[in-house]
């Protein structure tokens, strides 16, 4: 008998190509997933930032000048009932700068300004007196010129007549008052003053001093602090930006900090025998 010849299998070489089909269907699903992901969040981020510029928008922050862009297009979009988890009602969370009198909020701000502006005309039309909203709350810039000598720290007379007026327009109840003293970068040392430190610290301390002594305000409502040259308002490399940066700012703080409360704790009694 004759023997039949056994036939060897072919090999397939190709097989691979089935492993490595389903590794680019995985890896394709896979970036389909995160694409979608990064989508819902875009939408999410839209939403916050459209909460955060209405809200700043209805506390008046951006009166007169108009906020910055949006980023994201769909920031308009009005956030779906299952996002409300997601897209809190930031207004809520933000001090109420534009209303008095809601459950401890700040002052009015605009309506402030308005009257500080009625009662400051000639000093913000000389220049000598300038006003702006930011988000921590209304500035009044007094400007070096009519209210204190260079290199001194002593309130001219001129100007405690200006500081006066101030006074009876914020002199009221819940304002919380901040008085920042700023200089130039030009050094000083006198025999008073051995640095723009000292100078900003004093100024800002004397109109401290003449808010709560000569006009009342609440000490527990006032603090005082000196920025020396660190945070000007205009370049210190020419003398009309040396100019705008000698001054101090009183600043109408939007919303009054909580206060802590000390709780006294008892003394422990006798231990026993």
């Amino acid at each position: 008998m004759s023997r039949r010849k056994k036939r060897h299998e072919h090999v397939n070489h190709e097989r691979w190509l089935v492993s490595y089909a389903d590794f680019i269907t995985l890896l394709f699903a896979f970036f389909v997933v995160l694409y979608a992901s990064s989508q819902q969040d875009n939408k999410k981020a839209a939403r916050v930032s459209a909460a955060i510029v209405g809200a700043f928008q209805e506390l008046g922050v951006f009166s007169g000048s108009a906020p910055g862009p949006v980023v994201w297009a769909e920031a308009a979009a009005p956030a779906s009932s299952g996002d409300v988890a997601t897209a809190p009602n930031l207004s809520n969370l933000v001090p109420k700068i534009g209303k008095e009198g809601t459950g401890g909020s700040g002052p009015n701000i605009e309506q402030l300004r308005r009257e500080l502006e009625e009662a400051l005309g000639e000093e913000i039309k000389n220049h000598e007196i300038e006003m702006r909203v930011t988000p921590e709350g209304l500035v009044v810039s007094l400007r070096e010129i009519g209210f204190f000598d260079s290199g001194d720290a002593t309130l001219l007379a001129g100007g405690k007549t200006t500081l006066g007026r101030i006074a009876k327009a914020l002199n009221k109840a819940g304002f919380q008052i901040r008085v920042e003293g700023h200089t130039d970068n030009v050094p000083i040392h006198t025999a008073r003053f051995k640095s723009n430190w000292e100078l900003s610290t004093a100024r800002a301390t004397e109109v401290v001093a003449l808010l709560v002594e000569e006009y009342g305000f609440d000490p527990g409502q006032v603090s005082a602090a000196g920025y020396s040259q660190y945070r000007p308002l205009d370049s210190n490399n020419t003398e009309a930006g040396r100019k705008l940066n000698r001054r101090v700012d009183v600043v109408v703080v939007a919303h009054n900090p909580t206060h802590e409360v000390n709780v006294p704790v008892p003394a422990p009694g006798p231990s026993a025998p």
